[in-house]
């Protein structure tokens, strides 16, 4: 992981810190090299270098037991002693600037012990082993949750395995989490001696998947830089922009922010209310959003006033003043106190305006509420420790703990990563899940609860309270009314299961297109593939080698031999004339002149392993050898011809993308697509389905080896959550 880090006095993408309550100056990397090669050392007592990192932590944690740390810096500088950063600084600068963001934020001892240690057994020759030894077995779970998974042994599937290796880890232990996002943090910062190319693929995984953990787990204050870091990289232009404007501002001779803020004063002043009124300026990305949903920017939209009162009584003691004494705009006012977000998010949120049209928004909560609103699961310390009211308590013995960081979206992550068949189903499924970033939470008929993301069905409703057992699902009630599978839930719906009996029950190949969380979508698709229609393997035979009456009339003109998804699809604009299919591409080895069709069902291409069957007017069909129809086939009897690859390297393959809707993503993908070489054959855009939009592509492309280049960069087109390889389906007659 630190790998990534670079000299932070290089030039490149700087983006100034959020603006935060009482936030503590940057440190200089290059004192803290200097303060790591000539501090002292000496056994007792705490080395120099990290004297921030204790003063930081000390004012979380006053009566706090240093010696861990003291030992911690000593195994860490001893071990990484020789190593240097891109930089040329001191490699032990890295663990002690990821340490002290820790610190900063409230975390407690043993995450900032983890911390100091973290690149010790990837990156010397300090074992797991020897940090157990010498930490404790909660160090040793943290710092091997957070250690990488090497390419050697894992290739282009490291990064998806680590980053699930890691989220497993952090369903026992969340303070794993935390450390990978204060190290992603301190690696974004010093990113700008990083080649362009590379700036922007950590800054593309930064975005779709430790920014969206990063609001999970509520750490406001690590996600804001992020996003503000990933855009200077990803958008360089719009964040110079959004700079300019920021920068003309606050050369504003009136800020109306600062007006509101004393009115406000006085207002809670005459009620005898004690309360702190301060101005939260916004941070970039929030500016940016701001600037495209209203257009031209006003005073008042480059910061939000914040409340800080000592009781949750006083937060609606200062709304209700504020209400009657200021113009409320009704519309804004959420109570995340009653109500609080899934990711332990707490505040009141109000706007009030002015006579001019300005309008302040406002958040109040208290000090508490506040740490958390900023530092997340970092601020509630070791979730493993009891509070004093359970140790004087004797819970039994099949009590289970009870533990505020694991909430319900993690326990559905991980219980289906379990079922991610490969690498590539996992990260982009965690990508896709992790972009649904809006929980209900609906019940029971025995009062239980499940939370679920915004938009779903009563289908994911089902596998979430059954697992696997949902297969048997008939229906449901809703709010006591039947409902079809189909229907959308939300909020507060109290919702019955009907289950068969019958133990053949089978969920049907529409419950896809209902399922919106990643465990359902994933359950059905495993069982869809498992559990193929009788008749579905002749039918797709059949009709891959017989080309539809409308194809059959262009088939002579243009010279393809695509299976019946590539002659059907409409021919993209910009594709021109597609080009015929090579002659050597595939050969049937007992009959050379006999005419080929490669199977609409699996897609073939090379270097995949084939067969072929003989059908209707002595054409050969080519299937994938693991096509669920070759299996079919052969249980009926039929004979496999031999069929191999010719010696051309050029292919044609029919690629599905789904994605979310959003402007120019048509554009993008096929910009993307045209950047790796692809000549796009013929084009379909199925319409929206709640905000979902399905692409299918044919496409030529030069080499067959470019095919998983080609998916990956469709993968990372903003919005698009999902690629693969088209599966024909024939519907039964």
């Amino acid at each position: 992981m630190s790998a990534e880090a670079t000299n932070p006095a290089t030039p490149g993408p700087v983006v100034p810190a959020a603006p935060r309550w009482r936030s503590r100056p940057r440190i200089d990397l290059r004192r803290l090299g200097r303060a790591a090669l000539l501090g002292s050392a000496s056994r007792g007592r705490l080395p120099d270098a990290i004297g921030h990192v204790v003063e930081a932590h000390r004012a979380h944690h006053p009566d706090a037991d240093l010696e861990p740390l003291r030992r911690a810096y000593v195994l860490a500088e001893s071990s990484h002693r020789g190593q240097m950063r891109k930089s040329g600084e001191p490699y032990i600068t890295h663990p002690l600037a990821v340490t002290l963001i820790l610190a900063e934020l409230g975390a407690e001892t043993t995450t900032l012990t983890a911390s100091l240690l973290h690149d010790t057994v990837e990156d010397t020759d300090v074992t797991l082993d020897q940090v157990g030894e010498q930490f404790g077995a909660e160090v040793r779970y943290i710092v091997d949750g957070v250690t990488k998974l090497e390419k050697v042994d894992y290739g282009a599937a490291a990064e998806p395995e680590t980053f699930r290796k890691m989220l497993v880890a952090t369903g026992n232990d969340v303070r794993v989490m935390s450390i990978k996002l204060a190290d992603r943090l301190h690696n974004m910062r010093t990113l700008g001696v990083m080649r362009p190319e590379k700036q922007e693929r950590i800054a593309k995984v930064t975005r779709d998947v430790l920014i969206p953990l990063a609001e999970r787990l509520g750490v406001q204050a690590l996600k804001t830089e992020l996003e503000d870091l990933v855009f200077a990289i990803l958008h360089p232009e719009e964040y110079a922009h959004t700079r300019e404007l920021i920068v003309e501002n606050a050369s504003r001779a009136d800020d109306p922010l600062a007006e509101f803020a004393d009115a406000m004063r006085t207002v809670l002043r005459d009620a005898d209310i004690q309360a702190e009124v301060l101005i939260r300026p916004r941070h970039f990305v929030s500016v940016h959003r701001v600037s495209r949903k209203r257009g031209r920017l006003r005073g008042c939209d480059f910061g939000r006033l914040l409340v800080l009162v000592n009781e949750d009584a006083d937060c609606y003691a200062v709304l209700g003043e504020l209400h009657t004494c200021m113009t409320p705009v009704v519309s804004e006012f959420k109570d995340f106190i009653a109500v609080p977000k899934f990711n332990l998010y707490q505040s009141l949120h109000t706007a009030v305006a002015r006579e001019d049209g300005q309008v302040a928004e406002v958040l109040i909560r208290t000090p508490q509420m506040h740490q958390v609103a900023e530092a997340g699961v970092v601020a509630l310390g070791n979730p493993y420790v009891a509070s004093p009211e359970d140790q004087t308590r004797e819970a039994p013995a099949d009590e289970e703990r009870a533990d505020p960081t694991r909430p319900g979206w993690l326990s559905r992550l991980l219980d289906w990563q379990e079922a991610a068949p490969d690498p590539d189903t996992f990260w982009s499924t965690l990508r896709e899940d992790l972009a649904q970033d809006r929980e209900i939470t609906v019940y029971r008929p025995d009062g239980g609860a499940l939370g679920l993301p915004e938009g779903s069905t009563c289908v994911d409703a089902a596998y979430a309270q059954y697992g696997e057992d949902a297969h048997a699902c008939i229906g449901a009630r809703v709010n006591g009314r039947l409902a079809t599978l189909s229907t959308v839930l939300r909020g507060g719906d109290t919702v019955q299961l009907l289950m068969g009996q019958d133990p053949a029950s089978e969920p049907s190949r529409e419950w896809l297109d209902h399922a919106h969380t990643p465990g359902a979508r994933i359950a059905i698709q495993r069982w869809l593939a498992t559990h193929p229609a009788p008749a579905e393997a002749e039918r797709a035979d059949e009709s891959a080698g017989r080309l539809p009456d409308t194809a059959q009339a262009q088939a002579p003109e243009t010279g393809r031999a695509g299976g019946p998804e590539t002659d059907t699809l409409a021919p993209h604009p910009a594709a021109g004339t597609p080009a015929p299919w090579p002659t050597a591409a595939i050969t049937v080895v007992d009959r050379p002149d006999a005419t080929v069709r490669l199977a609409g069902c699996c897609t073939p291409v090379p270097p995949d392993e084939v067969t072929g069957f003989s059908v209707r007017g002595g054409v050969v069909t080519v299937h994938r050898v693991e096509c669920a129809a070759v299996a079919r086939m052969a249980d009926a009897g039929r004979a496999a011809v031999d069929v191999r690859w010719g010696d051309t390297t050029e292919c044609r393959v029919t690629l599905v993308a789904e994605s979310f809707g959003r402007p120019h993503l048509l554009a993008d993908l096929t910009e993307a697509m045209a950047m790796e070489g692809a000549e796009i054959v013929s084009a379909t855009v199925e319409p929206p389905s709640q905000q979902r939009v399905r692409h299918t592509y044919t496409v030529q492309l030069p080499d067959a080896a470019h095919l998983p280049t080609l998916m990956r960069a469709m993968r990372n087109v903003p919005g698009v959550y999902d690629v693969g390889r088209a599966q024909h389906h024939t519907p039964a007659s």
